[in-house]
């Protein structure tokens, strides 16, 4: 995930907004989302937009379109509206939320990602080590807590469903060392 910082989040969010409006099912529901969006983009500060949208251009999350008449519009790119997506569903990062009692079962997170996405392969790293899942095998994460669904959405979101593979075990051979590297109680 390309460092964003949060008036370059807010853009890509509203800006992904703007598709989303197109989906809605009901005026209600149009004119409810757009004023969320209105109430958020007036909170923008001019000079950080500036700033912003020259960033997210480079970064190559952004397109600017120049109309003959002088106008500019701008434009998600495939890139932009994964990286949108993922702020709207997980903010920063995926959160898991961890259970004060131990439910016996391992999440195992297993992956084989083509190198052309290797992009995602190594923001799927990333945020399994944020959460604390702890690293069997190179593509192999273990992880004592439910998180499947957070797991599944990032997943989707990046159309890699193929290529990554979800367990939940109840025993694993070296549960010991594991028990003590999440601290949890035999």
């Amino acid at each position: 995930m390309k460092n964003l910082g949060p008036v370059q989040q807010k853009m890509l969010i509203l800006l992904l907004g703007g598709i989303t409006l197109s989906l809605v099912g009901t005026p209600t529901q149009y004119f409810r989302a757009l004023r969320a969006m209105r109430r958020e983009w007036r909170k923008i500060n001019q000079q950080s937009f500036t700033r912003s949208v020259h960033a997210l251009c480079q970064k190559k999350l952004l397109e600017e379109i120049r109309h003959k008449d002088g106008s500019v519009a701008l434009k998600l790119t495939p890139d932009g509206r994964k990286h949108a997506g993922f702020f709207q569903l997980f903010g920063k990062t995926l959160k898991i939320k961890r259970l004060k009692k131990w439910d016996g079962l391992w999440r195992i997170v297993i992956f084989d990602i083509p190198e052309e996405d290797k992009d995602f392969r190594d923001i799927l790293r990333d945020h399994l080590k944020q959460i604390g899942f702890y690293k069997l095998q190179h593509s192999v994460f273990i992880f004592p807590y439910p998180c499947e669904s957070a797991i599944i959405s990032l997943v989707e979101l990046y159309n890699a469903r193929p290529y990554v593979r979800i367990i939940t075990a109840t025993t694993i051979d070296n549960e010991r060392q594991l028990r003590k590297k999440f601290t949890l109680s035999p």
